[in-house]
């Protein structure tokens, strides 16, 4: 279990916790945190210490002062960014006293990160719901729509997170995508498995079609028109963008997916262009009562064919 934080939620978002070095070339505590964090104003840092906003395991504020190894951790909230608010809402389908389920829009993260902290999934639940302690048990990619869980109690998280660890929780997903020239609908079901690795730093993952697999995919066909074709998707595992790469790799790339099949150049986001991937149904036993839970998107894909 990972260490109490002695400072609570501020507007939904935890404090930070920093290690310090119990020994080193540095004085105090203030001088190894000025020399770590160097893109920052060493005196608007020292200001922080004089208002006794950087604080002990205890909860007790830390001065300029205080010598190095007097606190081998420190908590402190980082300063927000400048977010303009997304116009999208999170919509709550389900709420009980172990879990949340809502359905969350395209561009939002699930998690605060980099410039999104306001701006995800996560904070404005806690906001909204004033349960500082909510936490995901899975996470959706930022551009992706859809039903996203989340746990209400540390003490019984554990249980539902075994769920998605051992593929006892069935995903379902949907997607639009251009329609290839040289479409054969006869192609229909068919699983494609590949190997999907992740490494540190880069945005893509890469895949390897020499090794073992380690992701399957269910891809059936739900309908097409003469310009788009709409599937459902059945992944067995849960790799990094797995759902993106299979469809690429079979000539559907998914439409406005600018990683895959080619990584495009950065571009603002373009609301009216979504990535058309939704996160359609969830089901799974639940792991305390036993009961049979199933889930399902009220969202649809805005370029899915028309029904007929």
């Amino acid at each position: 279990m990972g260490m109490l934080s002695p400072l609570p939620m501020r507007d939904g978002v935890g404090a930070t916790r920093l290690h310090v070095p119990m020994q080193g070339a540095w004085p105090t505590v203030a001088s190894y945190m000025i020399e770590r964090f160097f893109h920052l104003d060493a005196e608007g840092l020292l200001a922080r210490f004089d208002r006794g906003e950087i604080v002990d395991r205890d909860g007790s504020a830390l001065n300029r002062d205080t010598p190095l190894g007097d606190a081998e951790f420190v908590w402190y909230y980082r300063d927000p960014p400048v977010e303009k608010r997304m116009p999208f809402e999170v919509e709550l389908l389900h709420q009980d006293e172990e879990l949340v389920v809502v359905d969350k829009p395209h561009f939002l993260p699930t998690t605060p990160g980099g410039r999104y902290l306001q701006n995800s999934a996560l904070v404005r639940l806690r906001n909204l719901l004033g349960i500082p302690e909510l936490t995901p048990i899975h996470r959706l990619d930022r551009a992706t729509a859809g039903l996203l869980m989340f746990s209400v109690r540390p003490a019984t998280r554990g249980a539902y997170q075994l769920l998605f660890e051992n593929r006892q929780v069935q995903k379902v997903y949907e997607a639009v995508s251009a329609r290839p020239v040289d479409w054969d609908p006869g192609r229909f079901p068919l699983v494609y498995r590949n190997r999907i690795t992740k490494n540190r730093g880069e945005v893509r993952v890469r895949i390897d079609d020499g090794e073992e697999s380690n992701s399957e995919t269910l891809i059936e066909l739900l309908s097409a028109d003469d310009r788009v074709v709409h599937t459902l998707l059945r992944p067995h595992s849960g790799k990094m963008h797995q759902l993106r790469v299979h469809l690429a790799a079979v000539g559907l790339g998914i439409l406005n997916d600018g990683f895959y099949p080619e990584l495009l150049p950065e571009t603002p986001d373009d609301f009216d262009r979504p990535l058309q991937l939704l996160a359609r149904e969830l089901r799974f036993t639940d792991p305390l009562s036993g009961e049979a839970r199933e889930f399902t998107t009220r969202r649809r894909l805005q370029d899915a064919p028309a029904a007929p």
